[in-house]
């Protein structure tokens, strides 16, 4: 995969100016991937076996972590949101979110501090998270079957999960949003069912139309469940209202019978919004990534671990910027010339 430097051109716009794109895109969140391990094996996002993991002395150290969070933040970013892999695997990832949560922009606010994890390990965690500076949650969780549950994820840890959603309902974090993969004959029999469960835990049901990103490269768009047809399931239970004012946010929500409780639908697929996004990603590794579907990845390990590490910030702001001036209109998986990433979700990071 292509890996490209940062250029002297880049410099145009200085340390400390927003993060903006050649198309007017205004970059206000960092995606952070903590490692590529993860509890369970998702069919559309790993292998069961013979997973080929990030090597140890590749994956970021807590210091280089919070090093390009500072820069990021000094340039406009105001959420980092921690992401795997699952995140909660990290043995430092209490110290992780209270160093992020540390971190104000340059009009001295702190920024927002979000997660998404499979939940497994947050009845032990959630209360020091919380403590650490944890603001915000999105958990998966693709059925509430446990025959399903284990095929999907090859591993019988339903209870676990659902602890977890119990844990985060009573921690009083909100927005609590809860994902779900929609698979056509898989689980899109459970669509009102997944949306009860969450309302049920003051939380929000978010659908994701199914992505090219599984490791193994078999992506079928005809298994997907289409956002008209999730609206369409949903709407026999409930009238939909569209919530006005999404901005940069990848799921469009609509109100559940006018409210309180919505559902959103992520339709990267059938109804793109990548003319709003506003996100960029940085791997377990080190590499900078200006879109979820990208072929091109900016190195920061090199400038990370230069020695001496002299004018770093500067170096990182650099680098920060190349990924933003590189950033293409859109994904392009509706052309016939669109190729998948060749790392899996796991290692990109959501």
């Amino acid at each position: 995969m292509p890996r490209p430097a940062a250029h002297a051109s880049d410099a145009a716009a200085a340390p400390g100016d927003p993060l903006v794109d050649t198309h007017g895109r205004v970059h206000r969140d960092l995606r952070i991937s903590l490692t590529d391990r993860c509890s369970l094996r998702c069919t559309y996002c790993m292998p069961e076996q013979g997973n080929e993991w990030l090597a140890k002395s590749s994956i970021l150290t807590l210091d280089e972590i919070v090093a390009i969070a500072r820069v990021a933040a000094s340039d406009g970013i105001t959420t980092f949101r921690l992401t795997g892999g699952e995140p909660l695997l990290r043995a430092d990832i209490v110290e992780v979110v209270r160093r992020l949560a540390a971190i104000s922009g340059p009009d001295g606010r702190p920024v927002d501090i979000a997660m998404t994890t499979n939940g497994i390990r947050l009845p032990d965690v959630l209360p020091a998270l919380v403590d650490a500076g944890l603001r915000r949650l999105n958990i998966s969780i693709d059925t509430l079957r446990r025959d399903r549950f284990h095929e999907l994820t090859r591993r019988d840890r339903l209870d676990d999960v659902l602890d977890g959603i119990a844990a985060a309902a009573a921690s009083g974090l909100r927005p609590l949003k809860l994902n779900a993969v929609a698979m056509r004959d898989v689980n899109d029999d459970e669509l009102v069912d997944l949306v009860e469960f969450a309302t049920a835990h003051d939380a929000q049901m978010r659908f994701i139309e199914q992505m090219p990103l599984d490791a193994g490269h078999t992506w079928d768009r005809s298994r997907m469940v289409t956002q008209d047809e999730i609206l369409a399931t949903l709407s026999s239970r409930w009238s939909l209202e569209p919530v006005p004012g999404r901005g940069g946010a990848p799921a469009a929500r609509w109100l559940l019978d006018g409210g309180p409780h919505t559902v959103g639908v992520i339709a990267s697929v059938t109804a793109p919004f990548c003319g709003d996004c506003d996100r960029l990603r940085l791997t377990a590794d080190g590499q900078l990534r200006n879109c979820l579907f990208s072929t091109t990845e900016y190195d920061l390990l090199p400038v990370l671990r230069a020695d001496p590490a002299a004018g770093l910030d500067v170096d990182i702001d650099r680098m920060l910027r190349s990924c933003v001036r590189g950033k293409l209109p859109g994904h392009a998986i509706n052309d016939p010339s669109f190729l998948q990433p060749v790392r899996g979700m796991n290692a990109i990071g959501g």
